[in-house]
């Protein structure tokens, strides 16, 4: 944005960098927080690797000196210290006591003066202390540690080390603490969101745009483009004649919920995303591409329900091959070439079919029904596709009554004629609501 420096920049990329890691701690239940690779490592963490080296260049010539000196390796062995520490759990007294007793940096000094420090015996405890503390997944890398016998290469690989087993303790917290910071998680977005928008007052204009239409919607009357925004430090409303010309104003759950359902309608390129959306617009994506998948899946049986009868598709063993069958060729091809999964879809049906009747004793299905059956299957993404325009229909209005009424009542509000997906809808309609319900509140 214009007027802006670098400073104010920096500080708004580190502010929006904290806003997706506490949102994704509370959406994301297997967030964790990565190890950089070297491929993703910035320019200060490559001079931190320059800097680290020369210390341990350093650190080697200390001590291969006659008499050796313990300087940097008293520096090392207090943030050794410092670190085990750091992995205690508060029921761990005995053992932070021996830590304490193990590495008293003062009788350490006293050693390393009279040239009789032990750094042997000292990396023993350590490595035997980090055996005692890791998570299983770092039991091999601290037990690899015991085979080195140079002393800088041994810390060099212990500090290696540590810093995973902390990375995995600050993981362990956040899974445990998850629950518990869900109140203030959404407080702290609440905050966070305030101050971006006085430092940027015009940085939601698609939020706002989404949001009119959504109003239009729920207000029926046609959605109209928004005009720009003339608050400066706070969200911007539609004016009235952007809404409806009406007098019913819409209440803002109807419109949010509206706004919510259309997302699984989005079609990229053609608008911006929201942008108090964009957190979470890979997860709305994949729940998109789901509605679209079960859609196919429901149509794939319903038109075969249509053409064979209602005795061949109702056999709980036949209808959950079809499912499984479609399924699959669904997720090995793209979601941009529905048009060729549909082909493998038709083919697979017609042979399951007749497999099926076959051994249920059916007479043959003619060549004319099962080629019917074979191009209404490939039809299903046709535009005007009525079987996949009913589908979505009802997909798409339990979905947007699950988020209306935060999932109470889904198994009375489940559309008629989706029973055989009726698992994997409440699923996803568990996954988009999940999401919906933080970023409502």
């Amino acid at each position: 944005p214009p007027g802006l420096s670098m400073n104010e920049l920096q500080q708004i990329t580190d502010d929006i960098s904290k806003l997706t890691i506490a949102h994704e701690i509370v959406l994301n239940g297997d967030f964790k927080l990565p190890v950089a690779s070297s491929s993703q490592r910035s320019l200060e963490d490559k001079v931190k690797e320059i800097l680290h080296t020369a210390f341990w260049d350093s650190l080697e010539k200390q001590l291969s000196a006659r008499p050796p000196d313990y300087t940097q390796a008293i520096q090392l062995l207090q943030e050794v210290k410092e670190a085990l520490l750091s992995l205690l759990l508060p029921r761990h007294n005995q053992l932070r006591r021996q830590i304490e007793e193990a590495l008293d940096m003062e009788l350490l000094r006293q050693e390393a003066e009279h040239g009789a420090l032990d750094i042997r015996g000292l990396t023993a405890y350590i490595l035997g202390t980090m055996a005692r503390l890791c998570a299983p997944v770092r039991d091999q890398e601290v037990r690899g540690l015991q085979s080195l016998t140079d002393p800088v290469q041994l810390l060099r690989e212990i500090f290696r080390v540590l810093d995973l087993m902390e990375m995995d303790m600050l993981n362990f917290t956040i899974q445990s603490l998850r629950t518990h910071w869900q109140d203030q998680i959404i407080q702290y977005e609440r905050n966070k969101l305030q101050e971006l928008l006085d430092k940027l007052p015009t940085s939601l204009d698609c939020t706002r745009e989404w949001l009119c239409k959504a109003a239009a919607e729920v207000s029926g009357s046609s959605p109209q483009r928004p005009p720009h925004p003339t608050t400066s430090s706070s969200p911007a409303v539609c004016s009235p004649g952007a809404v409806s010309s009406s007098t019913t104003v819409p209440s803002p759950r109807a419109v949010l919920d509206r706004g919510y359902v259309n997302l699984l309608f989005w079609e990229p390129g053609q608008e911006e995303y929201p942008e108090t959306l964009l957190m979470d617009q890979a997860r709305l994506q994949e729940v998109q591409a789901r509605v679209k998948q079960l859609t196919i899946i429901a149509a794939v049986l319903l038109v075969t329900s249509g053409t064979c009868g209602s005795t061949l598709c109702g056999s709980p063993e036949f209808v959950a091959r079809l499912k499984r069958g479609t399924k699959a060729l669904l997720e090995e091809l793209s979601h941009t070439r529905y048009e060729e999964a549909l082909e493998a879809i038709s083919d697979q049906v017609v042979q399951e079919v007749s497999r099926a009747g076959s051994q249920l004793g059916y007479a043959a299905f003619t060549t004319e029904k099962l080629t019917s059956l074979k191009g209404q299957i490939k039809s299903i993404m046709d535009k005007d596709n009525t079987v996949r325009h009913i589908i979505e229909q009802r997909i798409h209005s339990f979905l947007s009554l699950y988020i209306s009424h935060d999932g109470q009542n889904s198994l009375q509000d489940f559309p008629n004629g989706l029973d055989p997906i009726q698992e994997e809808l409440l699923e996803v309609g568990r996954r988009f609501g999940s999401v919906i319900r933080h970023n409502r509140e």
